[in-house]
């Protein structure tokens, strides 16, 4: 079993490279903001892929793509691209609504 680790720090653009962490495939919860890919052998070829992301209280299943193509990493990569941009819009929101909270109580 393989699973990498793809980093919420990557590059904005679809087509450029992702920060990857080869973790063990058991390895615990993820952080925040960060994507586990999972891919296994499927039968009788391609493989068995499954994306989770990690929030702030548990580690949530995106999606699976089962018996994808060898060519597997050309269809999962815009959801990843898609995921990681949300979790940096969320990310900048947080901070604006932390920081009016702050304002506000000063």
């Amino acid at each position: 079993m393989y699973a990498a680790h793809w980093s919420s720090a990557s590059p904005s653009r679809p087509t450029g490279p992702l920060d990857i962490t080869w973790l063990a495939a058991e390895s615990p919860r993820l952080p925040l903001g960060r994507i586990r890919l999972r891919w296994e052998p499927a039968s009788p070829s391609g493989w068995n892929v499954t994306a989770h992301l990690g929030l702030a209280t548990a580690e949530v299943h995106l999606a699976s793509w089962p018996a994808a193509p060898d060519d597997w990493p050309l269809l999962v990569r815009p959801t990843i691209h898609e995921v990681l941009g949300l979790c940096a819009a969320l990310t900048v929101a947080t901070s604006a609504l932390d920081l009016s909270n702050r304002l506000a109580q000063a």
